[in-house]
């Protein structure tokens, strides 16, 4: 496939290269067997006992992520020299599809691969690495990643959380305390940000038995009751120096960028766990009968399923034409140690990210809604499975950012770009409005369209 050499929101105001763009029809067979296996995990080891992860036998999930670890699960997007495949953004989006209909063990499973263990993978030291990577791989740890406090949730860079170093040089003393942190109970590392001196915003690897760490009860959640949530505080929490994560004062480098893969990956999440909940629905409503036959013949119903499906399309091609975007970014990054480069093209398609976590997260909500609705009152019912999706989809307009902060980074993003000339804002903006009027030859040609069918 020919690779991309658009810049990040280029899609906004250049012209499109259909050829150019990935799409599932682009997989290769590793892509396809990678597929395969988290499909079959999810199907074999998790959906078994998805009613215990509800109840909350938190043991479950690190049993569960280790069983991931030794198929690989866990290991795409860390280099095969630290433990890890190497695979490329686009199995990182497939694993993440197939993973997404498990709910809560999911929240888990996407959490550790993505902003729990990228920040090492792409900003640690080779040291760090060697530690931790191998470790997080297999499954053999488990990572959390510490961000939001009670004062700091969208504006993260106004954290209390302080640290300072010891008169001996030898560890930094956290004091502050991070909520809502997804894998508290079960994590053995935690990516965790605070403010060196009280001033410049850093980021440390912190392990669960550094003296001074501690958790906050189990928070009841509304739904994903099978991921952990928790506070997490540092009293006097002493952390060596080693573990510092990157540069002192550049931890919103670390921080934001890889957000920004964390929006990728849940929108990878949300399209499979909208997959799986037009198949259930389809199923519904080809064996339940009213006035004498099968509610799917009845228009409204082919209209929602119509709706459904189409927007779950959408979706799909969003996802996998921003993962090849993705890959174009960062797949000869792996081992790069520049990581101010690393963290400018972690950010390179962080509008294109955030689409795909505000368009995804809302398609699953309207499917959701819409698979409860034509579930009638089955859909109320625990054991039809439509009420945990009803529940779990919720959160997904709310982490990794808002849907509202994330529309707002559209704009602002290429506005920036405008003010430092990389586009010319002014005559794009003149150019548009005379096609809307007409006054520009329009040319002609023919969008080929790649036959495609939801694979779920």
């Amino acid at each position: 496939m020919e690779r991309l050499k658009d810049k990040g929101a280029s899609f906004l105001f250049s012209s499109l290269n259909p050829e150019a763009l990935f799409t599932p029809e682009d997989f290769t067979e590793e892509h396809q067997m990678i597929g395969a296996t988290a499909r079959r995990f999810a199907e074999k080891e998790v959906t078994p006992v998805n009613e215990r992860i509800e109840n909350q036998e938190f043991e479950l999930i690190p049993e569960l992520m280790k069983k991931a670890g030794d198929l690989g699960l866990l290991a795409h997007s860390i280099p095969e020299k630290y433990g890890g495949l190497g695979l490329d953004k686009i199995s990182k989006g497939i694993v993440g599809e197939m993973i997404g209909p498990t709910g809560g063990y999911g929240v888990a499973h996407s959490n550790h691969t993505c902003i729990a263990t990228l920040p090492i993978t792409y900003f640690g030291t080779e040291e760090q690495k060697k530690k931790y990577l191998p470790k997080l791989a297999s499954g053999e740890w488990i990572g959390a990643y510490c961000l939001t406090e009670p004062n700091a949730g969208s504006d993260a860079l106004s954290a209390q959380t302080t640290a300072v170093l010891n008169e001996e040089g030898t560890h930094y003393c956290l004091n502050g305390t991070k909520i809502y942190i997804t894998n508290a109970v079960f994590s053995d590392t935690f990516i965790v940000y605070a403010k060196v001196d009280g001033e410049h915003f850093t980021a440390f690897i912190v392990e669960k038995d550094a003296p001074g760490l501690s958790l906050g009860p189990e928070e009841k959640k509304m739904g994903i009751k099978g991921s952990s949530t928790r506070s997490v505080v540092f009293e006097d929490c002493l952390v060596s120096k080693e573990n510092l994560l990157g540069e002192v004062g550049r931890g919103h480098v670390i921080a934001l960028n890889v957000l920004n893969l964390g929006r990728f990956n849940l929108g990878s999440a949300c399209v499979g766990a909208s997959k799986f909940g037009l198949k259930r629905t389809m199923k519904f409503v080809k064996e339940r009968r009213q006035f004498g036959k099968e509610i799917a013949r009845f228009p409204a119903t082919k209209q929602k399923i119509a709706w459904m499906a189409a927007r779950i399309y959408a979706a799909e091609s969003l996802q996998y034409r921003t993962a090849g975007l993705i890959e174009e970014a960062l797949g000869d990054l792996n081992d790069a140690n520049d990581h101010r480069l690393v963290g400018k093209q972690m950010g390179e398609f962080a509008v294109e990210c955030a689409i795909c976590k505000v368009f995804s997260s809302e398609v699953l909500d309207y499917t959701a809604d819409e698979a409860l609705q034509l579930h009638g009152g089955a859909g109320f019912i625990k054991e039809y499975g439509a009420e945990q999706m009803y529940r779990d989809s919720r959160i997904n307009r709310i982490f990794e950012g808002t849907n509202e902060i994330n529309r707002l980074l559209i704009p602002t993003y290429l506005f920036k770009k405008a003010m430092k000339g990389e586009v010319d804002l002014a005559s794009k903006t003149k150019e548009a409005i005379a096609r809307l009027n007409g006054s520009v030859p329009q040319t002609e040609g023919t969008f080929f369209l790649k036959k495609r069918q939801l694979k779920q």
